[in-house]
């Protein structure tokens, strides 16, 4: 039935072709069976987040910023270490740090105010969170490459099903024209022209081929199948709708494209840095303490009128800077690190804009083209049931009608490939609008 062909196609291709489109029985563009077992687009997103290498070193490098982070932090909190010692001493028993040698010691430190170190350690915890803002973007990349893939992997193989139908048009051809060839109907050249175009689709079926096994390599590494395991696409359109006005991405953009994101987070942590550098001419306290075991072998009867064999003190170590040309450098080098960040973040706020309503565009072009190829490849439809009327008549021969197919089955791919690349520029503005995340929830 007409209806039912047109119909399947629609659901292959993911767009919609009226229903009066006039398409033959005998129609190149049927709809092949979906297998059962397919993963759904969705599903092998989820699949690809899962499996994905990128992912897990991403986690790990986050996990890594985090760290990182609490190393400066732990000065701020108590700690505790314990030694012990050999050594000779002449005259005065002291060690090279100028504290007496003992044969047990434990030592108390924590800072209690350092801002220069505090600003480091707010900087350090701020890239932390802007690992985990790395992480979502490779997370991004992993989503459009897996959707992609998936997508293109769809029509590669219904293109190579139409390729299929138009060899076996191509033949058809080629023999229609050797036989009137051979009767003195058509000249050589003809039949050369017609093979040339058989010689055309099965070039275009072996790059095909190739593509379609490039897809599956890749598929199988980013859904964790095995490596001699099918897999398996179903026909899919992209959830959610990226047409919204421009001015409407380019706030959602603002507020939510990782490197903006991760751009700001850059210039929040500069800033602290310089906060604490400036702080650098306020003094320092630190809280110190010491508890040391000392032995008499180390003759202290000699220089010290009373000797203690447990030693214990504690108190607070402050400095104040009178003249610190270290802290001035350090000074300007911090600002002159969050002049840079606020100026990369300025020029990503103007890229983004830009890339959005550049996106944004190109999709309206490509909605546009999809369009066009559609009712291109309607009109070749109807003209192939015209065709196939005449032939029942008598007026034209199968060669025309042959002919007439493999336009139809041109238009068919040039279609789809008009709806790839608009899923594609679908799956872009997306990305950049920072929305991926919403239309698979």
């Amino acid at each position: 039935m007409r209806t039912l062909s047109v119909l399947s196609a629609v659901l292959l291709a993911g767009a919609w072709i009226p229903l009066h489109a006039q398409e033959p029985v005998a129609s190149a563009g049927a709809a092949p069976a979906v297998t059962p077992a397919a993963p759904t687009l969705k599903r092998a997103i989820e699949l690809a987040l899962q499996n994905s290498k990128d992912i897990q070193a991403a986690r790990i490098q986050a996990n890594l910023g985090e760290r990182m982070s609490l190393v400066t932090k732990a000065e701020f909190l108590p700690n505790v270490y314990a030694g012990s010692g050999l050594g000779y001493s002449y005259g005065i028993p002291e060690t090279p740090g100028g504290r007496a040698p003992s044969i047990f010691s434990v030592t108390y430190t924590e800072q209690a105010l350092n801002e220069p170190l505090k600003g480091q350690s707010r900087e350090q915890a701020e890239n932390g969170r802007a690992q985990r803002i790395a992480l979502e973007d490779v997370k991004n990349t992993v989503i459009v490459r897996t959707a992609t893939a998936y997508l293109e992997l769809a029509k590669v193989r219904h293109s190579l099903e139409l390729l299929t139908k138009e060899r076996e048009s191509a033949e058809k051809i080629v023999q229609v024209t050797q036989e009137r060839q051979s009767e003195g109907y058509e000249l050589p050249m003809e039949v050369t022209k017609s093979q040339l175009v058989r010689a055309q689709v099965t070039q275009k079926i072996l790059q095909l081929e190739g593509r379609q096994d490039e897809l599956e390599v890749f598929l199988r590494g980013q859904l964790g199948l095995g490596a001699e395991q099918r897999v398996e696409v179903e026909p899919a359109e992209l959830p959610g709708a990226a047409e919204q006005e421009g001015a409407t991405l380019v706030a959602l953009a603002m507020e939510h494209n990782p490197g903006l994101l991760m751009a700001e987070s850059d210039v929040r942590a500069k800033q602290f840095r310089l906060a604490g550098e400036k702080r650098g001419y306020w003094p320092t306290v630190e809280l110190v303490s010491t508890y040391s075991v000392l032995a008499k072998f180390n003759n202290y009867e000699q220089y010290f009128k009373v000797f203690r064999r447990n030693n214990f003190n504690a108190g607070i170590q402050a400095q104040v800077p009178l003249f610190s040309a270290r802290t001035r450098a350090n000074v300007a080098l911090a600002q002159g690190n969050l002049d840079l960040a606020q100026a990369n973040l300025a020029v990503r706020k103007r890229q983004l804009s830009a890339e959005v309503r550049q996106r944004t565009r190109k999709l309206r072009e490509m909605e546009a083209m999809k369009e066009v190829t559609r009712l291109e490849l309607q009109l070749a439809q109807q003209s192939v049931s015209v065709l196939q009327s005449q032939f029942s008549e008598g007026k034209v021969n199968l060669r025309e009608v042959e002919r007439g197919r493999l336009e139809e089955n041109d238009k068919w791919m040039a279609y789809l490939d008009a709806n790839f690349q608009r899923q594609q520029a679908q799956l872009e503005l997306l990305r950049a609008a920072g929305q991926l995340d919403t239309v698979w929830q």
